[in-house]
């Protein structure tokens, strides 16, 4: 509706992933290149990980894109496939000669010898999956077994798992702790930051024909990342609607009030995000605190003052109230003054500190603990 206003040969922000929309920025191209290595490299099993509405799809339709021409790739996009389903949909992916009642051995069998075929080709199968995190336990192991068809150099079968943070926990249970062990590398898709919203916002734009001044200026952008916590799909879906509320009322760029009525329209809140560099200065801050406290226990200032503690607690126990104008009476025999001892030693009584029986009063730490 609004895509001749603003001058767009097609929909820029689209919800169904979009290859030639692909964004390269905020590690999205370093994850797709380094993927594109681990498969052609014989690495396993690798996982991609990232919230709903990251862009895990988008990568992977871009992967399959990416890969060289002798790679082929078994998609499988149902995750709650049981046991004996999962190898005959990866046979029928592949197109073998197999029926739905035959023994998941027959299958196995005719799926080695498929994969061994296409290594004497010099071919390589990778196998897509996606949405991992609620796959069955034991379709997970059963994914597992077929990384060990192999030969004496190489893996015939790479695996990818597409999933989202919850993937993390299945892969923690104690029943499936080999299938985490055989996983090489790990591939987070991180939100996007206010400065890859702009860049993401401008590039999807441009790509679809857009020439004028921007749309989305820094407050529109920073009221997106506000409602969107850096989401793609939020962000799209945003995006979509601030330009149509901006052609509603023929202006040529959004403000944060189009996009204030896109999110709620859509049923976004604003969503509390804490900045990387705030977690930094909070981190900093915390190790001062913590340096300076055990700099000040133990450098003396601290002893020093727990010391003079000790001592004004050790004179209010051992005297009671001084008259005015009077020194106070010492409790230490003139003997063990001039010797600097601070004991007293009744006849038949045990020796004790008196800096003990402070700590002891007071709850200070004693002087001898240091």
């Amino acid at each position: 509706m609004y895509y001749k206003f603003f001058g767009l040969d097609q929909p820029p922000f689209k919800i169904t992933p979009d290859t030639r929309l692909f964004f390269p920025g905020a590690n999205r191209g370093a994850a797709l290149e380094a993927l594109v290595y681990a498969i052609t490299n014989g690495e396993g099993i690798v996982k991609v990980v990232g919230e709903v509405g990251s862009g895990k799809t988008m990568l992977c339709r871009m992967l399959e894109l990416e890969l060289p021409e002798h790679v082929d790739v078994v998609y499988i996009a149902n995750p709650s496939l049981s046991p004996e389903h999962i190898l005959h949909a990866i046979a029928f992916e592949l197109k073998l000669d197999v029926k739905p009642g035959d023994d998941r051995l027959v299958v196995m069998r005719a799926l080695q010898d498929f994969l061994l075929a296409k290594h004497a080709e010099d071919r390589r199968v990778v196998l897509f999956i996606e949405e991992a995190q609620s796959m069955p336990t034991a379709t997970l192991e059963e994914v597992r077994l077929l990384s060990n068809l192999e030969t004496g150099q190489d893996k015939l079968m790479q695996i990818v798992l597409f999933g989202q943070p919850e993937l993390e926990d299945t892969l923690s249970r104690h029943e499936i702790r080999q299938l985490k062990e055989r996983i090489t590398h790990t591939f987070p898709l991180t939100p996007f930051q206010h400065w890859e919203i702009r860049d993401y916002l401008n590039s999807r734009l441009r790509a679809c024909g857009f020439r004028g001044a921007e749309v989305f200026g820094p407050s529109a952008v920073k009221a997106i990342e506000k409602y969107s916590a850096g989401l793609v799909r939020r962000i799209n879906i945003i995006a979509d609607k601030s330009m149509l509320a901006a052609y509603a009322e023929q202006a040529m760029a959004v403000t944060p009030r189009h996009v204030r009525m896109a999110a709620k329209d859509s049923e976004y809140r604003p969503q509390r995000r804490f900045p990387a560099w705030a977690a930094t200065a909070a981190s900093a801050v915390l190790l001062l605190v913590v340096a300076g406290t055990f700099y000040w226990l133990y450098t003396g200032r601290g002893n020093d003052a727990a010391t003079g503690g000790t001592e004004a607690a050790a004179a209010g126990a051992g005297q009671g109230t001084v008259p005015a104008g009077q020194p106070p009476a010492s409790t230490t025999p003139p003997a063990a003054a001039a010797t600097g001892s601070s004991t007293v030693q009744p006849a038949g009584t045990p020796a004790v500190e008196t800096s003990e029986m402070a700590s002891s009063a007071s709850g200070a730490r004693p002087a001898t603990d240091r």
